[in-house]
């Protein structure tokens, strides 16, 4: 039974969700001290986060950005807070979705069935298939870190399902609204400028470890990724 841990401090919300989900058979535990949300989050190791925004002491963004530092977990932001800017401080934070207030209890379940099953279930990659190299540089699949010359990073759901792809169709252009449904189950919950934000951050983390200028933008196409290292062996 796959656990989520719920970080609502509205009890009749936190509440209702907690009985919802729990009809499709997952572990929903709601936290219970706010000013020890990561030491309930260890304690709890959770396949996923359920995070508002709006929370006593700390917001939504601090706790995500300290879950984030010690895990690699998928976080959902469910939020009364509908502009698109909350929307892109979740995901720049390391959040992997966002869900509005008021929200149907549908559409929650199968954001969160969809995550599941990309990272944990029939879509998930193979533990027999550990990494992925070309040139010296390594995509781990099961740890989501990539790794050359020695130095890895660590890397957020949404930054290892875009590398991944990448590297799977090393030299082909990815369109835009590919990768975005690569991300995301439906285009609609998202804004575009996501899109840009998660490449921003990809290609930051690759020209740390020296994958500099790999990933290119294809004017009116879309991004493809070329092998730029190989030859700084």
């Amino acid at each position: 039974m796959k656990r989520i841990f719920l970080i609502e401090d509205d009890p009749k919300i936190a509440n209702l969700l907690k009985d919802y989900l729990e009809r499709y058979e997952y572990d929903v535990t709601i936290v219970k001290q706010f000013d020890k949300i990561i030491e309930e989050f260890h304690a709890l190791e959770p396949h996923l986060v359920l995070l508002d925004i709006n929370l006593p002491r700390y917001d939504g963004f601090y706790w995500c950005r300290q879950i984030r530092s010690v895990s690699n977990c998928p976080i959902i932001f469910v939020s009364a807070r509908d502009s698109g800017m909350d929307q892109v401080m979740a995901i720049e934070n390391g959040g992997d979705d966002y869900i509005t207030k008021p929200f149907n209890f549908d559409v929650v379940q199968a954001k969160i069935k969809g995550i599941m099953r990309r990272i944990y279930g029939a879509y998930a990659v193979s533990k027999q298939t550990d990494f992925l190299e070309i040139n010296g540089f390594y995509l781990h699949l099961t740890a989501m870190e990539a790794e050359f010359k020695a130095q890895s990073i660590a890397l957020t759901k949404n930054e290892f399902v875009l590398l991944k792809a990448f590297v799977d169709q090393m030299n082909n252009v990815l369109s835009r609204t590919y990768l975005l449904e690569l991300l995301w189950d439906d285009e609609q919950f998202v804004d575009d400028n996501t899109l840009s934000v998660n490449m921003t951050r990809l290609r930051k983390k690759l020209d740390d470890i020296g994958i500099t200028g790999s990933i290119h933008t294809v004017r009116g196409a879309g991004y493809k990724m070329t092998d730029t290292w190989s030859g700084t062996q």
